[in-house]
């Protein structure tokens, strides 16, 4: 899927919306670390390993389609703990895996640069000993995290993540089209995934084929739209003592049918 044209990625967050994915055509699924973080209850990188495993295992048990796990950064520092971390997260069954260099500490928010290129190389590493064709995806935060020049540490990083063996380089928060431009030449021939959400909706699927963008995944897209219809809803009925936003409800009809089809 990743070698020519695009496709994109969405993002269920527990069983029934990654059954309803695959029923609506899509081809693939990822899961998303902040959906699912939501979901229980907690802020996004809050989830710990063994329940993050345990969430990507129900998802891809959940679905015939290929899932690709969101496996933060590997939830170790150093390269050994990381490729440790990763033979786990194979053990899933999953069909890819991102690992990002984020670190999560504000005074030194992403892993140094060697660091984090050995990260990738040791996840690549792991891969590669289990004899499986597990896609692996680098991800570069430097837009996240509020990096000065992000687009100048993106395409350091991508290409050097590429060379350490990444077949997918990712950089989620890009939203100029000459920056995606840009990064999809400096990593050719291997796909580019972008995320698209609240901040670059306006971007359509062909334009960003047209970009020569490969892969588009939605993060926790789908499950912050769930989460704005669930607050604004709630928000209406403690306020103003109305129901109306109910009216736009999905049919627990058609959800009864789907899931019944699938038990």
């Amino acid at each position: 899927m990743h070698e020519s044209g695009c496709f994109v990625l969405p993002n269920p967050w527990d069983i029934g919306t990654a059954i309803y994915l695959e029923r609506l055509g899509f081809k693939a699924l990822a899961t998303t670390s902040a959906g699912f973080a939501f979901s229980r209850g907690k802020p996004d990188g809050a989830v710990p390993r063994d329940e993050m495993l345990a969430h990507i295992r129900e998802i891809v048990a959940a679905t015939a389609l290929p899932v690709n796990a969101d496996f933060q950064a590997g939830y170790a520092d150093e390269p050994e703990d990381v490729a440790e971390n990763v033979r786990l997260c194979l053990a899933t069954g999953i069909a890819g895996l991102s690992i990002e260099d984020s670190t999560g500490h504000a005074d030194a928010p992403l892993y140094e640069r060697n660091l984090a290129v050995e990260r990738i190389r040791a996840a690549r590493a792991a891969i590669d000993a289990s004899k499986t064709d597990v896609v692996l995806t680098g991800r570069c935060e430097a837009w996240l995290i509020g990096d000065p020049n992000p687009l100048h540490t993106a395409l350091d990083r991508l290409n050097a993540y590429a060379e350490a063996g990444a077949d997918c380089l990712y950089a989620p928060g890009v939203r100029n089209p000459d920056d995606i431009a840009q990064i999809v030449k400096t990593v050719a021939p291997r796909p580019v995934n972008v995320l698209v959400s609240g901040f670059n909706h306006q971007l359509s699927f062909s334009q960003l084929a047209d970009l020569g963008v490969r892969r588009i995944s939605v993060g926790s897209g789908l499950a912050l739209a769930a989460w704005g219809a669930f607050l604004r809803a709630a928000q209406d009925m403690k306020t103003n003592g109305t129901f109306n936003l109910l009216a736009n409800n999905a049919p627990s009809a058609d959800l009864n049918e789907l899931f019944r089809r699938k038990s």
